[in-house]
């Protein structure tokens, strides 16, 4: 079946002031976030990873507004980097840093992290193997962490 441009579908959209008949011409060009509500706009940036998130919020003001200014998806975010960086994330939120500040400062520690513990550095012969790779400072309970990993390994 091929695409005829000059025939128009019939889209329901929902928004803000209730139920509307559109056309699928007019609601291509319109961004989502537009057209629902913010909680629902919010529930869907949700279900984004960080990286996503944070490409996301870069995508156009509107979203970048919404993201930014809701603390709910930095949180839920940033637990997900606690699970691996207790001690950091939990310091940071002791030292009254927002959710957003405090995934930001320990996202990529938690990526090395976790590689680490999992055992993928545990055959690195040269630095070479390590190129492209983007290390972070680890504190000495970390380097602990990861030396008894290998020892149990």
């Amino acid at each position: 079946m091929q695409h005829d441009p000059t025939r128009t579908l019939a889209a329901f959209v929902l928004c803000q002031r209730g139920p509307s008949l559109m056309s699928v011409s007019e609601t291509a060009h319109q961004n989502f976030v537009e057209t629902l509500p913010t909680e629902m706009s919010v529930k869907i940036f949700g279900e984004l990873d960080t990286e996503s998130l944070c490409s996301a919020s870069r995508t156009c003001k509107l979203w970048h507004h919404i993201i930014e200014g809701n603390e709910q998806l930095w949180r839920r975010q940033c637990l997900l980097v606690r699970a691996i960086c207790q001690r950091e994330v939990d310091s940071d939120r002791r030292d009254g840093l927002s959710w957003k500040v405090t995934l930001v400062r320990n996202y990529t520690r938690s990526c090395l992290k976790r590689d680490w513990l999992r055992g993928r550095y545990s055959h690195v012969s040269s630095a070479e193997q390590l190129r492209g790779r983007k290390m972070t400072p680890q504190d000495a309970e970390t380097w602990g962490e990861i030396l008894q990993a290998e020892l149990d390994r």
